[in-house]
């Protein structure tokens, strides 16, 4: 019997044991637990680096929420800040495309399922959901299924549809970005923090803070979160974080000066 090797992404450390510990009770899940955005990517790092891949992620919708519920920045100041579910779900797509990801939310919100579909989601689940259901739709995404409640499915394909009205407005913004201002904004689509940017890129966290700043102004925007949503809406796919592009090659000055991400 071929076993399915699935990750639960969780901060919410009490949920995140029991869901694994109830995975775990099937025979043919293998089943581990991650409690943040950057465990997760490390955990499949050296998953496939064991030659061991996951097949399914469980991915907190609200991961990386703060105590109001508010959903964490898509881009921390530090590397090992808080990655919000979505922007991990592109990171994972853009990783390990093979790997399918399943959100796991505590509300139906149309707009944010939306969101992942858009950033590779295969489905979209209850955290209240039975054990049954759940275990359904992981067998049903390694099918290639798309799972999704059917009270939200009017709802997501509306928003589908705004999207794609917005996708031409979008991408002419993007266009007016400067070559290194697309990568910056590729590296916040892929989640990462201002200082692991300075180190991929070769500048200083001061640079890419600048960089930042003028991604927000020629998109229109005033929040990392919303120039991400926009990025996606324009197509703009995360950076390939396993290739480090060399210094230099849009003749920016290399700074040394930061502290390391």
């Amino acid at each position: 019997m071929a076993r399915i090797r699935v990750l639960v992404v969780d901060d919410h450390r009490v949920f995140a044991e029991s869901l694994a510990a109830a995975l775990a009770a099937e025979p043919d899940v293998d089943v581990a637990a991650a409690g943040s955005g950057p465990a997760a990517l490390r955990c499949l790092e050296r998953a496939a680096a064991e030659g061991r891949r996951f097949d399914v992620l469980l991915v907190d919708a609200e991961l990386g929420a703060g105590p109001a519920g508010a959903v964490a920045r898509a881009v921390p100041d530090d590397a090992e800040g808080a990655v919000d579910g979505i922007s991990l779900v592109a990171a994972v797509r853009s990783l390990q495309p093979g790997v399918r990801t399943v959100v796991l939310a505590e509300r139906d919100d149309p707009q944010r399922a939306a969101l992942a579909l858009q950033a590779g989601a295969s489905g979209w689940v209850a955290k209240d959901c039975s054990l049954q259901r759940l275990l359904a739709v992981v067998r049903g995404v390694l099918r290639d299924e798309t799972h999704l409640p059917p009270a939200l499915l009017t709802g997501v394909l509306r928003e589908l549809t705004a999207a794609r009205k917005h996708r031409t407005d979008s991408e002419r913004l993007v266009e007016s970005l400067t070559p290194r201002e697309r990568e910056v904004l590729r590296c916040m689509v892929a989640g990462l923090g201002r200082k692991a940017v300075a180190e991929r890129l070769f500048l200083s966290p001061h640079t890419v803070r600048t960089h930042m700043q003028n991604v927000l102004g020629k998109l229109g925007v005033h929040s990392t979160l919303a120039a991400v949503a926009l990025a996606r809406r324009a197509g703009v796919g995360p950076a390939q974080l396993g290739v480090v592009p060399p210094p230099g090659l849009s003749g920016d000055v290399v700074e040394r000066g930061g502290q390391p991400a």
